[in-house]
């Protein structure tokens, strides 16, 4: 089977603009929770969230392209730019056909949706922006990859909620070890910190007006963030005959569903996703040292993902560091996945980044887990791991590049 590396990275999130001042913040173990500043935030309960502050439009994009581009899409531009940058990939006309994209996204263009409810609803308008529907159409980031590169390749947007962009990357890994495509632009973005996207999550009372304390007895709910993630994905044979210099091997990757509550998460399911990223990846619970825990703050999350991940890994569970640095740059919800695998890549570069907030660990969460302050490392493995409304799970292994 071929193997998969990775040989780009690029974000742009409430940490940083990009994948150089993110991975500092993640050491540092900031904080980019805050008061959000949006339209209509008075009529919101919940208040905070983790935005991407002092980002202007208008120095990545020109005037026609901003009227086509949602934030969510300027997101997703900018990082994969970035990665694409760092890759030193030419894109050829051979290399074009075998060079696809596959991006998770969960709420599509939520500020141009919003905009346009506005405006018919509460403005009385009779008209909405021509291109609305291109704008909110949740494959528009994808879209726009595709045409910035001239890629050509298979290309696709998936939208599994919280999972989208494990389940995004999971596939782009997929096509390339089958031989369907040599390269692939993958990862996640989300913008859904609007009026509507926070009043919509306000209904399902999971949201915290505090901040986010993943595994600590006071935490109270989770809280939003926004930006993206991308990432080439690339054939090692492929990599290495161009010199490229190799951050990980997308070693495993495995889903399942749990077939049961629509809210609620079952450790079965979680469980058997580890289990089968392990396999996939030839490896045992024994080798991985690091976890990047889906970890949402919710009582419900943190004690099934603990269950789960002690069920799977047993006695070999006190020598892996866990951490969610959602507590950091919120929950991207279709974006965390991409943007939580860089915290992979900051481990296997001998820095785990901590989990913030806690203040009294749960008993019921019995983990090692990396809090307060960043962890040295040497681990080789690690696991990033996304769990969705629905029971949708998604797991990825990565390994360090010096393995390959």
């Amino acid at each position: 089977m071929r193997r998969v590396v990775i040989t780009g990275a690029g974000t742009i999130n409430s940490l940083g603009q990009d994948y150089a001042s993110t991975l500092a913040a993640l050491a540092a173990g900031t904080v980019a929770i805050g008061p959000l500043d949006i339209p209509d935030v008075d009529r919101l309960s919940v208040r905070i969230g983790a935005q991407v502050r002092g980002f202007v439009p208008e120095d990545h994009f020109d005037k026609a392209q901003l009227g086509l581009l949602d934030r969510f899409a300027q997101f997703a531009l900018v990082a994969g730019r970035e990665a694409m940058g760092q890759a030193g990939l030419v894109v050829t006309e051979a290399l074009a056909p075998r060079f696809g994209v596959i991006v998770g996204n969960s709420g599509g263009g939520m500020r141009t949706q919003d905009d346009a409810f506005r405006a018919v609803y509460a403005e009385g308008k009779n008209r909405v922006h021509p291109f609305t529907v291109p704008r909110l159409m949740s494959n528009a980031p994808s879209a726009h990859l595709t045409m910035e590169f001239g890629l050509r390749g298979p290309s696709f947007t998936v939208s599994s909620a919280c999972a989208s962009s494990n389940h995004a990357m999971g596939e782009a890994a997929a096509m390339i070890r089958a031989g369907r495509a040599d390269v692939m632009l993958t990862g996640g973005t989300e913008a859904m910190l609007t009026f509507g996207g926070i009043k919509a999550w306000e209904g399902l009372r999971v949201m915290s007006s505090t901040g986010c304390r993943p595994f600590c007895a006071t935490r109270d709910g989770m809280v939003q963030g926004e930006g993206a993630a991308i990432y080439v994905f690339e054939e090692r044979d492929h990599a290495l005959a161009r010199g490229a210099t190799i951050l990980a091997e997308v070693a495993g990757f495995a889903m399942t569903s749990d077939a049961g509550d629509i809210v609620m998460p079952d450790p079965r399911g979680a469980a058997a996703a580890m289990r089968g990223a392990l396999a996939d990846a030839g490896l045992a619970p024994e080798d991985v040292g690091y976890i990047n825990a889906h970890g949402t703050g919710t009582a419900a999350n943190d004690r099934v993902e603990a269950a789960a991940i002690n069920e799977v890994f047993g006695a070999a569970t006190a020598g892996v560091a866990v951490s969610s640095t959602k507590s950091l740059h919120g929950h991207l919800i279709g974006g965390a996945g991409a943007v939580e695998l860089l915290s992979c890549l900051s481990a296997l570069a001998g820095v785990i980044p901590p989990t913030g907030g806690i203040t009294d660990p749960d008993p019921d969460c019995d983990l090692d887990i990396v809090a307060g302050a960043a962890r040295r490392s040497e681990t080789q493995v690690v696991l990033s791991n996304a769990f969705a409304f629905g029971g949708m799970n998604a797991v990825i292994v990565l390994t360090a590049p010096d393995r390959i």
